[in-house]
């Protein structure tokens, strides 16, 4: 009896932490996944709507977008703007 208790404990321990690493791992990957969606809808927008900035480039080497109010911006890879003064940028 004592031996069959320990066993059924232990598998409901390691089923337990089993699920809950599963868990984790499939939030990280949502993340990711969502993070990624996001970069791509909004470079695809601005790359529809706005025009691109050719001669020069972000601070990390990113494409530079113009909007309709002359004001010049980036799209980071979780896919928000970040818009640059005309000094933050570079040449490429």
């Amino acid at each position: 009896m004592k031996h069959s208790l320990k066993i059924a404990l232990l598998a409901t321990g390691l089923f337990a932490v089993t699920q809950v690493h599963a868990q984790s791992t499939i939030s990280k990957d949502a993340h990711a996944v969502g993070h990624k969606t996001s970069e791509i809808a909004a470079k695809s927008k601005a790359a529809i709507v706005d025009k691109k900035y050719r001669g020069k480039q972000g601070p990390g080497g990113q494409t530079v977008y113009i909007d309709k109010y002359s004001h010049y911006y980036y799209v980071n890879s979780k896919g928000h703007k970040y818009y640059l003064k005309k000094s933050q940028l570079r040449n490429k």
